[in-house]
């Protein structure tokens, strides 16, 4: 009944479909972990204030706004924006491990005048 032409095409089709799920199903899967953590962080004299507080553990995405009158930057996990002037923003992606996660401005004296603070990572 059946020829051999069709039982080739057959197993060809068959070995297409699993080439596309093979290439599917773990790129679906991943979307639902790829989500990215997005923070919007306000800089101001001489403070940070981040919305909201903590993140959790792979990639976030810090949008850096300046609303002082300052230039600041912000640094965390071993990254920093660019110096942003007044009324700009920059934005910022690192890969942060569950734990604590300290933010900082790199501009000389900020820090230690309160531009600074840890960011909780779940």
């Amino acid at each position: 009944m059946y020829s051999r032409p069709s039982f080739a095409r057959l197993g060809a089709g068959i070995a297409v479909v699993l080439a596309a799920l093979a290439v599917a199903v773990p790129a679906l899967g991943s979307r639902a972990h790829a989500a990215a953590t997005s923070i919007k962080v306000t800089a101001t004299e001489f403070k940070f204030v981040l919305s909201p507080a903590s993140a959790k553990a792979g990639s976030v995405t810090f949008t850096v706004t300046n609303k002082g009158k300052l230039a600041h930057d912000f640094k965390i996990g071993g990254k920093k924006t660019p110096l942003i002037s007044p009324g700009k923003s920059a934005k910022l992606t690192v890969t942060l491990k569950a734990g604590k996660s300290a933010y900082s401005c790199t501009v000389p004296g900020h820090a230690a005048a309160g531009m600074k603070g840890t960011l909780t990572v779940k």
